[in-house]
């Protein structure tokens, strides 16, 4: 029989959606700890009495898994598993007032910006001492270095300015030592996060600063690898470019989403760009960082997307041979510029074209593995699984990109680099032995 009061609290913490999810969760993680909390996160063991949920909301599909995870968090707490059950993030934000009444067993609704409040339900203070130090929950030798918080652009399918708002970037000295901490911690490679990195320091600094922000960065001792995701091609900083290719620790690598490859349905999308201009922007950043990995994403079934203004984005996909590709079916989300257009593609026809855009994307992919055979690599290994240890090259973010296996008889440690030459390819992973 359980007595209410004689078991000490303990708290899971949730996370569901992106790294900048995750990265809000390390940061309550650590300031539950810093108040003497007994905390986890993601805990297997389903022994903790207290749930925090991060949810996101960014798509139908992340919006369903939060929606469900909650939903088991109450049955649980129905069953007396556990006593208290909080849920904040995207989703929480964006439709608080809707949940209350759906879900009132929950104890309590945050959005992304109420730290404080949270910390204060959950009896605990906020240590600004703190702020800048961060217990991970990834492998301690790669950490995500979120720089800026919500975004500014006005893209007509995105609802992420609701949920996280306007776009506010973080003084340079404050991530400066934020990666100096986690360098000392053993952190070695830092992934620069954001709704839109290309925006840092317009709204402190007055210009874009990422370049002199990554510069500083590069030079924090222990940092071997400093990655950028989430770049936008409108008004991109070209002298990013030149850190990057000067800097023999900031990764040739950038995640650069473009979503479509069609100058009218770049329109509709309202992102500031159009085809040609953005072909244009990929031949600069080829020519300026030769051998860089450009990653992006697409989006198939906008409201509007034609067959014609999808075979453009065929078309483009096929000239541009991206080294990684992700593709999404649209969502029509309330609220959003979009949400005034009929949503009218047919759901069988947005998955239609994703797959025949990952279909050709799996050619070039293979094709482009395929010329790494007997060439070396500095990889940097996360993990051992079944009978290989896995790891990532300098043009690989963890849990999107391609891995590099080599046999567990070879034995290296993981969160350490090794040389390692390939001898084998396919079209998301590359086999190889250490050198």
């Amino acid at each position: 029989m359980k007595t209410k009061g004689i078991r000490t609290n303990k708290i899971n913490i949730v996370t569901l959606g992106c790294s900048k999810n995750l990265v809000d969760s390390e940061v309550l993680f650590t300031q539950l700890r810093g108040n003497g909390m007994n905390v986890t996160h993601e805990s297997k063991k389903d022994d903790a009495n207290i749930v925090v949920i991060n949810t996101c909301g960014f798509i139908d599909n992340a919006k369903e898994e939060s929606i469900n995870t909650i939903l088991r968090y109450v049955d649980a707490k129905e069953a007396g598993i556990v006593d208290k059950v909080y849920v904040t993030g995207c989703l929480s934000h964006r439709y608080k007032d809707e949940l209350e009444l759906e879900m009132p067993t929950v104890d309590a609704w945050f959005g992304t910006n109420e730290l404080p409040r949270m910390l204060k339900t959950l009896r605990a203070d906020y240590k600004h001492e703190l702020v800048g130090e961060r217990l991970l929950t990834t492998p301690t030798h790669y950490a995500y270095l979120k720089i800026a918080e919500g975004c500014d652009r006005p893209c007509s399918f995105c609802a992420i300015p609701l949920m996280r708002g306007v776009h506010v970037s973080r003084p340079i000295e404050e991530l400066l030592t934020e990666a100096r901490s986690l360098a000392r911690r053993g952190t070695k490679e830092l992934i620069l996060i954001a709704q839109d990195l290309t925006y840092y320091g317009l709204d402190i600094y007055k210009k874009r600063n990422l370049a002199d922000l990554i510069d500083q960065l590069a030079d924090v001792e222990g940092i071997d690898w400093i990655r950028l995701q989430y770049a936008y091609p409108s008004g991109f900083p070209l002298e990013v470019l030149d850190v990057m290719r000067d800097r023999p620790n900031v990764c040739n690598y950038l995640d650069m989403p473009l979503q479509t490859g069609s100058t009218e349905l770049l329109k509709l999308m309202r992102r500031g760009i159009t085809r040609e201009k953005t072909e244009n922007l990929i031949q600069t950043i080829r020519e300026r960082v030769p051998g860089i990995t450009l990653r992006t994403t697409l989006i198939t079934g906008h409201p509007g997307e034609t067959d014609a203004m999808f075979q453009e984005t065929y078309d483009f996909v096929e000239r541009m041979r991206f080294d990684r590709l992700g593709v999404f079916t649209y969502s029509h989300e309330d609220d959003t510029h979009s949400f005034t257009m009929p949503d009218d593609v047919p759901a069988d026809v947005k998955q239609e074209r994703a797959d025949e855009l990952m279909e050709i994307q799996q050619g070039i992919s293979q094709e482009l593995n395929q010329q790494k055979v007997g060439q070396t690599f500095k990889v940097l290994f996360d993990r051992k699984e079944g009978g290989y240890f896995i790891g990532r090259t300098e043009a690989d973010s963890p849990e999107v990109d391609n891995e590099v296996l080599i046999p567990a008889t070879q034995y290296v440690r993981l969160g350490d680099f090794a040389n390692v030459r390939i001898d084998k390819a396919e079209e998301f992973d590359l086999y190889g032995e250490v050198v």
